[in-house]
């Protein structure tokens, strides 16, 4: 197998020197050019063709989020931004970013010294090798500037309008989601059209960095019309308000419909994990349950989508097409648990069908 090709974007003489010793460890990995500022590395992209480009995001001349923003709209490649300013703190930097079309993003030790990466060379390391199978797609520059962001032709922003709750027809009383890799995008894509007084509850389980999950959320908040909040424990699911399933703790329900974490360890490599949640919606909800399954690397969620199908409720799964990464929704559909296959930008019209 070829090794993956990395285009390196960084001001720093020595922090760029520091990456490229780190990514000269992986056997799996090359640098085949740097750049110093973004409009350098826009040059060097159609000759080097790299795999991935990681990028700083304060440098002169041309900065991070623009130079996102012209490779994407030039020539797409998967983006990770390796940079001081995507701290945890950095809730806008970050979603900014994600939003102009970077995959992921990666904070620089505070220190800077070459001992304080080489405590974190293999997560970054592993991020590269993620980054190399993920799909992206042609962001055109006029969509930054238009209050209609879009990653392809299939993600366009939908007008809806929505019917009186009075004349709610469904049976539905609870939608539950699941993301991993490009889950950000994909649910703010999802959330961004509905109202406020959106009839039943959203209940989320997106794997993120340690720590990221808070901005997250505050970033969705001002995305959205909804309440956006991670869940509390002990509290009740309630219409018009998106709960997050909290870090490091899986989300659970009782009985009585109560929120609860559970500390058991990780199930199919995450906790909080997808399915662990969608089996607590299958059981506390049944048919009135509906499963949304969206972009992410492996295989978490599947069984959690199969449970919600098994009691009679709705499930819908984002279709390759649109896909970051199709892994999760991939392996529900080969368990035959997704009854909907749908692109990213028909999923929130269909669910608004059935609901109203």
């Amino acid at each position: 197998m070829s090794p993956i090709k990395v285009l390196l974007v960084e001001d720093s003489p020595i922090a760029l020197t520091i990456l490229q010793k780190i990514l000269a460890t992986s056997p799996e990995i090359t640098v085949v050019g740097t750049a110093s500022n973004g409009i350098d590395a826009l040059e060097l992209i159609p000759k080097l063709k790299p795999n991935v480009i990681c990028t700083d995001l304060q440098m002169a001349k041309m900065d991070g989020l623009e130079f996102t923003k012209q490779v994407m709209a030039k020539y797409p490649k998967p983006i990770l931004i390796v940079s001081n300013s995507v701290q945890q703190s950095d809730t806008e930097n970050i979603f900014e970013l994600l939003q102009a079309g970077a995959v992921d993003v990666f904070p620089k030790p505070v220190g800077g010294q070459a001992t304080e990466y080489e405590q974190v060379k293999q997560k970054l390391l592993n991020k590269i090798k993620i980054l190399s199978g993920v799909s992206v797609f042609t962001k055109p520059l006029k969509d930054h500037n238009h209050s209609s962001r879009t990653t392809n032709p299939g993600l366009t922003q939908t007008t809806i309008c929505f019917p009186s709750s009075a004349n709610l027809s469904s049976q539905i009383r609870v939608i539950t989601i699941g993301a991993s890799t490009g889950g950000p995008q994909a649910l703010a894509k999802l959330l961004k059209p509905l109202p406020s007084d959106f009839p039943v509850p959203i209940i989320c389980t997106q794997h993120i960095s340690e720590g990221f999950l808070s901005g997250l959320v505050s970033w969705l908040g001002r995305e959205c019309k909804l309440t956006v909040k991670i869940t509390e424990r002990g509290e009740i699911p309630t219409p018009g308000t998106v709960y997050f399933a909290p870090e490091r703790h899986h989300l659970e329900i009782d009985t009585q419909g109560k929120f609860f974490y559970l500390d058991q360890p990780p199930v199919d490599g995450h906790r909080p994990s997808v399915t662990v949640t969608f089996k607590a919606v299958a059981r506390h909800y049944s048919r009135g349950a509906v499963g949304i399954l969206l972009t992410g690397m492996g295989k978490d969620g599947a069984e959690g989508t199969k449970a919600i199908a098994d009691v009679g409720g709705l499930t819908i799964v984002q279709d390759e097409s649109t896909c970051v990464v199709f892994g999760m929704p991939k392996e529900a559909i080969a368990l035959g648990a997704a009854q909907h296959i749908l692109p990213l930008s028909e999923i929130t019209p269909f669910l608004l069908k059935k609901i109203f």
